[in-house]
């Protein structure tokens, strides 16, 4: 049975979620403080979190980027501003829910997250016995694959750039693993979401966009943002 945690600090919405969700054959924890949610998924594992942003003790914002490490979070939030979807989506929430929402959208929702998951694990399952294969482009050892001034190790799942550490998103370090795998090959946005998310891609949005600028930004510091070439009307590629 999936497991979802279900951080509101609205006692009511909570408890209808809660309710909602196990009538349709999921099992529910709930948390009602940014603080509460950390405790509870230090200590137990979970399929899935929906996280609301306004929290007392930690804020949501907070949580999106150390939860989305491990697990697939679903943000539900007042806040409707461009920007506030942006910043959560490019630290590693799935997906965006604006309140008030149907409890029937968000059960598609979830499914449409497991839907996924169960096509990553299928996938990983089906790569499985040629682990320490990689598409021809970027030097190897073992696990670690390298491009100029970069390094991304597979199995801890660590970017380095020109020494410095640079902590990415699950999405994040999969858009980078593609690249450096076919350093001289143009991917397009269809190319990057289906290999970084699994799933088809079914139309034009930001996504891809959001997450290279993000990118982009986590590498500026070390000087090597630029290893990532924009071509116009085609796609992405490394320089």
């Amino acid at each position: 049975m999936r497991k979802i945690l279900i951080v509101e600090d609205d006692a009511e919405n909570n408890q209808m979620i809660k309710e909602y969700l196990e009538n349709h054959g999921y099992l529910c924890a709930q948390a009602y403080s940014g603080s509460e949610a950390k405790l509870l998924f230090s200590m137990e594992e979970y399929d899935l979190v929906l996280l609301d942003l306004m929290l007392p003790g930690i804020s949501g914002e907070e949580l999106v980027a150390f939860i989305s490490e491990k697990t697939p979070v679903i943000v539900l939030s007042a806040k409707l501003d461009l920007n506030s979807k942006v910043e959560v989506l490019s630290a590693g929430a799935e997906d965006y829910i604006c309140k008030p929402f149907d409890l029937t959208e968000l059960l598609v929702r979830i499914q449409v997250q497991f839907r996924r998951l169960e096509r990553r694990k299928e996938r990983e399952e089906e790569q499985g016995e040629h682990a320490g294969a990689f598409p021809a482009g970027g030097e190897e050892t073992a696990h670690v694959y390298s491009y100029r001034e970069w390094t991304l190790n597979q199995d801890t799942q660590e970017m380095r750039a020109a020494g410095e550490v640079i902590p990415l998103t699950r999405h994040e370090f999969l858009i980078l693993e593609l690249f450096i795998g076919s350093p001289r090959r143009v991917f397009t946005k269809q190319m990057i979401y289906e290999y970084a998310w699994g799933e088809e891609y079914l139309a034009e949005d930001k996504t891809i966009n959001v997450h290279i600028s993000n990118i982009r930004s986590k590498l500026k510091k070390s000087g090597t943002d630029t290893y990532i070439r924009t071509v116009w009307g085609m796609g992405f590629k490394l320089s």
